[in-house]
């Protein structure tokens, strides 16, 4: 069943979730999934509360998609573990999702070894160190030809653009297309010279990223902010 939701009325109830999205990257989401057709199916790496996949699950729904949600809702003070993933079904039932979005409560990389399903877009926030960002990646053995990769924290994470450099600008499976913040699109294809100098030419700002964080450690908030950024988090 298909309906005519709009981003406003998907990003109101988005919104209201905790987490680290902004209105122009959940944009660059909504975008995506409807571009896909009746039965595709949408994997989001990473789901937290359920920000991103409020959004992506009401635009699955607007073209007949589904989304599967996958968060090992990791114990401990960072994650939160059962109570954020308690949130994040409430958040999806709230939205009226629950018959759209599929949770398979599994670590990305454990999950990845089983999985045989076809992917029509992929949406990788899991875990930012280069090992996990990098098998994350590996989950597009299972999109399809010239599939969009959505990559949260690209060009901010030093684990993911490290990632990003070996895999995309020395490799010959992706295509970086653009980004929205550190919200960065890839296409599944073989990339030409000038797709690797746009991921060369986001170095100047991913520098700029390391060092507001730096400055974000040594608690230099003011100093931050004669760079533009005025939020207490990190660049996202």
């Amino acid at each position: 069943m298909t309906s005519s939701a709009t981003f406003e009325q998907a990003w109101e109830l988005g919104d209201q979730v905790p987490g680290w999205l902004t209105v122009d990257q959940a944009t660059m989401l909504w975008t995506a999934a409807l571009r896909l057709g009746p039965g595709a199916k949408i994997v989001e790496i990473g789901s937290h509360q359920g920000r991103s996949t409020t959004v992506l699950g009401i635009a699955a729904r607007s073209v007949g998609a589904t989304v599967v949600a996958v968060d090992p809702f990791v114990e401990g003070k960072l994650f939160g573990g059962t109570p954020t993933r308690t949130r994040f079904e409430k958040n999806v039932a709230r939205a009226g999702l629950t018959d759209v979005v599929r949770l398979e409560a599994e670590y990305s990389t454990v999950l990845r070894k089983r999985w045989d399903e076809r992917i029509d877009l992929l949406y990788i926030d899991g875990k930012h160190d280069y090992w996990t960002y990098t098998d994350d990646m590996l989950w597009s053995s299972n999109l399809v030809p010239n599939g969009e990769i959505l990559v949260h924290d690209a060009f901010s994470s030093i684990g993911v653009t490290s990632g990003i450099l070996v895999k995309v600008l020395c490799g010959k499976r992706y295509v970086y297309v653009d980004r929205a913040g550190s919200l960065a699109r890839f296409r599944l294809a073989q990339p030409s010279w000038a797709d690797r100098r746009r991921v060369l030419a986001e170095m100047p700002w991913f520098l700029r990223n390391v060092f507001i964080k730096v400055l974000l450690r040594l608690r230099l908030r003011p100093v931050a902010r004669m760079f533009g950024h005025s939020s207490p988090y990190d660049p996202y």
